[in-house]
């Protein structure tokens, strides 16, 4: 069974940085693109970034240039380091990874405001 476990969400300031953690179990982590997406308050969920399993990345045109998306296949991690952050990245962050038809974790809040 797939499982995969968010971490680092928090409150920060706009302009700062956080980085955000996901740990995957129950499968063979290297063989799978995987990704964070997040969902704000009355909005649909969206694609932030994903990792193909051939370490391939690409972004959402909001995020790019502020967040990089990295995988450690060691340690079935896949990590979104965020900076310059901004108010309306304010939303829960959940990380998935392209197993059958698809897994989420659980997600974690991420809130940006002064």
């Amino acid at each position: 069974q797939v499982q995969l476990v968010e971490s680092g969400g928090g409150l920060v300031q706009p302009g700062g940085s956080l980085r955000l953690s996901c740990a995957a179990s129950g499968i063979i982590f290297s063989l799978y693109g995987v990704g964070w997406g997040r969902q704000a308050p009355g909005k649909q969920r969206e694609q932030v970034a994903h990792i193909s399993s051939g370490g391939v990345t690409n972004y959402a045109d909001s995020v790019k240039g502020r967040f990089t998306i990295s995988r450690d296949n060691a340690k079935k991690t896949v990590y979104l380091q965020m900076n310059s952050l901004k108010p309306e990245d304010t939303a829960v962050y959940y990380c998935y990874a392209n197993v059958g038809s698809g897994s989420w974790g659980q997600g974690t809040q991420v809130t940006v405001s002064s």
